[in-house]
């Protein structure tokens, strides 16, 4: 481990990844590469849990080419010197900011999504400047080896590699200096991996995960807001960072709420053969989705294969706040259903919990829009939709407290692996005497007026 990073360590400092030309390029290699093993990844990501050729594509890949596209086309820009406001007491003289590379990179990757969740912040550190070392997640070997052999096969190692492994070789990793991690994952491991880069003071960023709401108002359209909920819920079998975790429902329309909520999931018909679903990652996840469900609380779902690692879509009703399931994030497809009598208590409920990565809101009303906004800290959102924050490059990504801290896509993620040098240029052919011993009345006097100006 030690001999890679060092590898990488004196491609970096041989400058060659500065020059914007060369940054692009390796981006548009990288979608080049992308397109050539779109189907051997997405045979692998089949291999590992099922995933179906259209989710793999929309979920995996079409994000990954829209974050590609943006940061080939805006490089130039997030990349350039800015001037910025030049204060009286640097007078005379200019004031800018240069983005500069942080150096030799480690993503850590998720397995739930392990191509886009490997692979875009790869995008944001290669436009950055820098080089990099992916760690994909063992829980999906297929899609591991082949993101592996797909990254041999086009780029140097020096600049660009892949270490596949579980937990002995990322610990070697994490043993590593880095001038910055980036990790994906459960906050159980976000905080080994930020103790591990405290040893370092290595920069880290952390994409985290918790218990998202989706808060149904009493006005809120239930057909569009069931069908959108369903398919952002029940997406990837719920195994989704950021899918609705658990709804709350104006107690008005909880009933109706309900029946349409279990008309749609029929409607959608999951299963494994018709590729509009996939397996639980593996046995002990499924164990511990089983143990999350109380046959009296079950309003619809339920049922389960082991064989095959399906569990059906699930929805509980009658549960408590200090029920297992709304101890932990999900990560499943069980949707519990709580209603609240109004907007305050649903947000008194909600901020006594960890803050979440996602809130989902559906209501036409834009006080009720403002007020929760404004009363709740979360990563970011939707109204009246799920998931689709994620979508935009425009929108930095990312979690607050517990759900994880820094951001990335687009900009965002060139920042998060830039540093921001500060710069004041001053002429030489002037100089004032003011900041100069002897001091005097008449000094003080000025700097406090230039202060003011």
């Amino acid at each position: 481990m030690e001999a890679i990073v060092n590898k990488q360590k004196e491609f970096f400092n041989s400058n060659l990844t500065k020059p914007i030309e060369y940054r692009i390029d390796q981006l548009k290699k990288l979608k080049t590469a992308l397109k050539a093993w779109e189907p051997a990844l997405t045979k692998a990501i089949y291999q590992d849990f099922q995933k179906g050729a259209f989710n793999t594509y929309l979920t995996e890949f079409l994000g990954i080419y829209v974050d590609l596209d943006a940061s080939i086309k805006n490089l130039r820009s997030w990349a350039s010197t800015k001037r910025v406001e030049n204060n009286m007491l640097n007078f005379p003289g200019k004031s800018y900011i240069i983005p500069e590379p942080l150096g030799v990179c480690l993503v850590i990757g998720a397995w739930n999504y392990p191509i886009n969740l490997t692979i875009t912040p790869v995008i944001s550190a290669i436009a950055a400047g820098n080089t990099a070392i992916l760690k994909p997640s063992e829980m999906t070997p297929n899609t591991s080896a082949a993101m592996a052999k797909m990254i041999a096969a086009y780029f140097d190692p020096a600049f660009l590699t892949v270490v596949e492994g579980g937990i002995e070789p990322t610990t070697e990793l994490l043993a590593q200096k880095f001038d910055k991690i980036f990790f994906t994952g459960s906050p159980k491991v976000g905080r080994i991996v930020y103790q591990a880069a405290a040893n370092n003071l290595t920069p880290v960023t952390l994409e985290l995960g918790g218990k998202s709401p989706l808060v149904v108002a009493a006005d809120a359209n239930i057909k569009f807001c069931v069908k959108r909920l369903v398919w952002g819920k029940f997406l990837n079998a719920g195994q989704t960072c950021i899918a609705p975790d658990y709804a709350m429902v104006h107690k008005t329309i909880e009933q109706a709420f309900l029946e349409a909520l279990k008309t749609e999931i029929h409607a959608a018909q999951y299963a494994l053969v018709n590729q509009n679903y996939t397996q639980i990652i593996n046995e002990k996840n499924l164990d511990r989705l089983l143990a999350l469900i109380r046959p009296e609380n079950i309003y619809t779902g339920g049922k389960y294969d082991r064989a095959t690692r399906w569990l059906e879509p699930t929805v509980l009703t009658g549960i408590g706040p200090n029920d297992p399931v709304m101890e932990e994030e999900i990560f499943g497809p069980i949707l519990p259903v709580l209603p609240y009598e109004d907007l305050d208590s649903a947000i008194a409920f909600i901020k006594s919990r960890p803050k979440p990565l996602s809130l989902y809101l559906f209501s036409e009303s834009n006080a009720i829009r403002k007020k929760l906004f404004s009363e709740i800290s979360f990563g970011g959102g939707a109204v009246n939709d799920v998931l689709f924050h994620f979508a935009n490059p425009e929108l930095p990504f990312g979690g607050v407290g517990f759900s994880g801290m820094g951001s990335y896509h687009g900009e965002a993620g060139f920042r998060t692996f830039s540093h921001y040098k500060s710069i004041v240029q001053k002429p030489s052919w002037l100089e004032f005497p003011i900041r100069y011993f002897p001091y005097s009345g008449w000094k003080s006097t000025f700097i406090k007026w230039v202060k003011n100006m």
